[in-house]
């Protein structure tokens, strides 16, 4: 049996290591974007950069709008509104009792334009919902009993189903929040500065700092790297266990049919030498037979002739058969005696 077990270790053991080598990649590549202490020299960083290669950056402040969108049930100003509803039910399963489920009715995402204001500047932020860490802070989560009335529990029960109720969560960005962007720096025609996802290299919008994701993505990344030894060596042993299993197993199989060959062997050549020995005695007892004469076996003087029925045997002479009522040999009841010749 091919070892499954070892080959999905070894194959998991791939898949970390290739984890934890992105997750040192992007490690890296954030060891290598220009801090911006201040707003107000974004713009100036970008002017001297070079056209060519872009320009990421890691900039830091608080989440602020000129549009910002007021929550309806939680009552929060944000950027970014996620809003979700679950109707939630009891279902009737196949076993017959009823087991907790639910279903999504509505989930509607908003956004306006926002920015970063550290006191010195503002600068824009642009696609920031496709960025990696970002985390959004559950601003309400309200749940709605569904209205009960017999028709209407009368056709659920029908269904298989039981209506509870519809759970709305809201998850927004608020205003104020304090954020780190990291990306690519930019500056349109009218010299607005904003931040966007790069090309090539690292998008972030998080509430960690740098050196926090850089030692976050570090931390990952030896993780990583130790699960994928461990992988390793637990996949090489059950692999390992496997061939020397089955090598031992072929040895032994080897082996017995070796034995088994040999005693087959064995057992041919003694009836091979029993064969020959019975040869050997047939042709004694042939030579014997020659020898001896086919005499009488009750007077041991004359030839025997005489043939008894119905058993058949042939060992006396007509003279000494008138005198029995039995076949000497097999001692069966004598009705006829035949006499023979020999040409």
């Amino acid at each position: 049996m091919f070892p499954w077990g070892g080959l999905s270790c070894c194959v998991g053991a791939a898949a970390l290591y290739l984890l934890g080598r992105s997750s040192g990649r992007d490690a890296e590549a954030l060891r290598s974007v220009n801090r911006v202490n201040q707003l107000k020299e974004l713009a100036l960083l970008v002017d001297t950069a070079c056209k060519i290669v872009p320009l990421v950056v890691s900039i830091s402040g608080r989440v602020g709008s000129d549009t910002p969108i007021k929550c309806e049930y939680s009552g929060l100003r944000g950027v970014i509104v996620e809003e979700t509803a679950e109707q939630h039910f009891l279902k009737h399963n196949d076993a017959g009792s009823w087991v907790q489920d639910s279903a999504l009715m509505l989930s509607m995402n908003k956004e306006v334009p926002w920015y970063l204001d550290d006191g010195t500047s503002r600068v824009y932020v642009v696609g920031a919902r496709g960025a990696s860490g970002l985390e959004l802070t559950v601003g309400s989560e309200v749940f709605e009993e569904s209205g009960r009335s017999l028709v209407r529990g009368t056709l659920d029960y029908l269904q298989g189903l039981k209506m509870l109720g519809v759970k709305r969560i809201e998850r927004v960005l608020p205003t104020g929040t304090p954020l780190t962007v990291i990306g690519e720096a930019v500056k349109d025609d009218v010299g607005t500065m904003r931040i966007q996802r790069p090309h090539k290299g690292p998008f972030y919008v998080s509430q960690n700092t740098l050196d926090q994701l850089i030692a976050n993505l570090g931390k990952w990344a030896r993780l990583y790297k130790y699960a994928s030894l461990g992988f390793s060596l637990f996949g090489v042993y059950l692999i390992t266990k496997h061939v020397v299993g089955f090598m031992l197993e072929r040895r032994r199989r080897w082996e017995l049919q070796k034995r088994v060959l040999a005693a087959a062997a064995k057992r041919s050549s003694q009836e091979d030498d029993g064969s020959n020995r019975k040869v050997e005695n047939e042709s004694e007892s042939t030579k014997r037979d020659r020898l001896m004469p086919d005499l009488c076996v009750i007077c041991l003087e004359q030839e025997y002739n005489a043939v008894f029925v119905p058993c058949g045997h042939m060992c006396c002479c007509t003279s000494c058969c008138s005198h029995l009522a039995n076949c000497p040999l097999c001692r069966r009841r004598i009705e006829q005696i035949i006499r023979t010749f020999r040409h």
